[in-house]
């Protein structure tokens, strides 16, 4: 077994082999942000690039972990190894997170095919943890053929899932109050998939209805994408064949239509300018640390200048 000690290249090759251990060794070296973290991405770069990356968001109560789980079952009979990173809130006092979801997918922990992590968010907004696009590496490079997301589940903010998977799937449950609410707020504009969740609850056809017509509203150009809907009992795995098989479908849409190519060097951008823009950040406060900023400030509150030619030096002195 790996100790902490291992050098990268042995980590990754363990990872590679299927040694869930390593896997979450490296995920630690990422989530800790290492210094070894740029060595561990230069040697993970090679391998990645083919996992199907599936966001799974929606509302608190909707039965997100309860989906997940029976996605889970269903790739994993179809022969395909997966991983999950499922994302939990922080506590605002301690940071500390309460990791759930692996009590919740106990049916998958004895599984060599499946390696399930838990991340806190320790506060970053859009519900998913900072360090999720180098965990998703780590796992498509230990070559997971499917990899789920399951994000915390903040409702109306929670569209930056859209941005780092291939597909996305937005779950709903009738009697929840908020279901199309949260919709309205935004997340109508970045699903996929639309899954109505608990369907052998009363107000599923209403539900349904209401989401269609919202649906319905969008602006699609002939050849567009066009989300389905559809309905599932996740505890009694009722609905979920379906699910699997529109995935599908949507994934062979991106392919041969150019859509998954611009997603993916799309998602490999945003991850590049959030890197660089944390690097400019830390190398001013190297640099000038707070002292630089409060002169400026004082000078903008004084009105002796504005916030533009404040933020000009600041970017000149780099």
């Amino acid at each position: 077994m790996p100790r902490r000690t291992d050098p990268v290249a042995e980590l990754v090759e363990r990872a590679r082999e299927g040694e869930s251990r390593s896997v979450a060794r490296l995920i630690s070296l990422v989530e800790d942000e290492s210094p070894l973290l740029r060595e561990v991405m230069a040697a993970l770069a090679p391998h990645a690039g083919h996992a199907h990356i599936i966001g799974i968001t929606g509302s608190p109560g909707v039965g997100k972990s309860t989906s997940t789980s029976a996605l889970v079952t269903a790739y994993r009979e179809a022969g395909k190894r997966v991983g999950v990173l499922a994302v939990d809130p922080s506590s605002p006092f301690s940071g500390g997170a309460l990791l759930g979801d692996r009590v919740r997918m106990q049916d998958h922990a004895t599984d060599a095919g499946v390696f399930i992590r838990s991340m806190a968010s320790r506060g970053h907004l859009g519900g998913l943890a900072w360090t999720t696009p180098q965990a998703l590496r780590v796992l498509d490079a230990a070559g997971f053929d499917v990899v789920l997301v399951e994000t915390v589940g903040v409702g109306q903010s929670e569209v930056e899932i859209a941005g780092m998977a291939d597909t996305t799937l937005i779950l709903l449950a009738p009697g929840m109050g908020d279901g199309i609410q949260a919709a309205k707020a935004g997340i109508l504009e970045v699903g996929d998939i639309y899954v109505v969740n608990k369907a052998d609850r009363d107000g599923v056809q209403n539900l349904t209805r209401d989401l269609r017509s919202m649906l319905g509203l969008a602006e699609r150009k002939a050849g567009d994408w066009t989300p389905p809907i559809l309905k599932t009992v996740a505890s009694r795995n009722e609905g979920v064949a379906e699910v699997v098989a529109a995935i599908e479908d949507r994934l062979s849409w991106m392919s041969a239509n150019g859509v998954l190519t611009e997603r993916r060097r799309a998602r490999a951008r945003d991850e590049i300018e959030a890197i660089a823009m944390t690097a400019l950040r830390n190398r001013f406060a190297h640099l000038h640390g707070d002292a630089r900023l409060d002169v400026l400030a004082t000078k903008v509150a004084n009105g002796n200048t504005d916030p533009y030619t404040a933020a000009d030096e600041l970017i000149a002195a780099l």
